[in-house]
């Protein structure tokens, strides 16, 4: 590859990122909790206790990062050549695809992704394999605040938050510690989770905080 391609312009993996955006803007939460007000479906997103019945019901959804949230990720990535990675909601691997590209880029590395919902371990780990990226990536199928409380790398470059919103909070106190300064944390739909806002927006918990385009919350460690 020249020095000024991209892995994410690979046919194959370009080919593949387009079907999955195109599944994925294709497809309607509401036809799964569709019998659920807008208030119910609000406080189950934010919940941190309903939310293995709620993303339990969205088995069959992607979820997926927009296009631009995934090129923001490939880029964040790269420019602060990360080397490790963790994710929190891996669902099809969209914005799993976009990391390990990244790390592939960046020379290699190790990408930590978690997910709850078996079956789409088994959906994002053949995406991976796919696109040639799966020896990059480690997935830890399971309850986040099971999977990532131990073996973590020491230092963690980057981390995306992009699983149940009310556990923004918890599962970045588990990695926090290995969040070195300069480290950065994107928090997808992050509006779901003012607690999660609250902590890393104060200047006295050590972030420097800014929300990014529609809905995301990007982040940097500063100490």
């Amino acid at each position: 590859m020249s020095p000024s391609a991209s892995t994410l312009a690979e046919p194959r993996i370009a080919s593949l990122l387009d079907s999955l955006f195109a599944q994925a803007e294709a497809s309607s939460p509401l036809s799964a909790i569709g019998d659920l007000s807008a208030e119910q479906r609000a406080r189950l997103m934010g919940s941190r206790t309903g939310y293995r019945d709620f993303y339990s019901r969205l088995k069959d959804m992607p979820l997926a990062v927009s296009r631009e949230t995934g090129r923001l990720l490939y880029m964040l990535a790269r420019t602060r050549r990360a080397r490790t990675i963790v994710e929190f909601g891996t669902s099809f691997g969209l914005s799993t695809l976009h990391l390990a590209a990244a790390l592939r880029d960046n020379g290699g590395g190790r990408l930590i992704t978690c997910e709850f919902e078996p079956s789409k371990v088994v959906r994002a780990r053949a995406n991976l394999m796919e696109a040639g990226l799966a020896d990059l990536v480690e997935f830890r199928e399971g309850d986040a605040l099971q999977t990532l409380g131990l073996d973590l790398p020491d230092s963690v470059d980057l981390l995306l938050l992009d699983g149940a919103k009310g556990l923004y909070p918890e599962v970045l106190s588990l990695v926090e510690s290995r969040l070195g300064p300069g480290a950065l944390v994107v928090a997808d739909n992050a509006d779901h989770s003012p607690d999660y806002l609250q902590r890393v927006r104060a200047p006295s918990r050590g972030y420097l905080s800014v929300p990014f385009a529609e809905d995301v919350e990007l982040s940097m460690r500063l100490g």
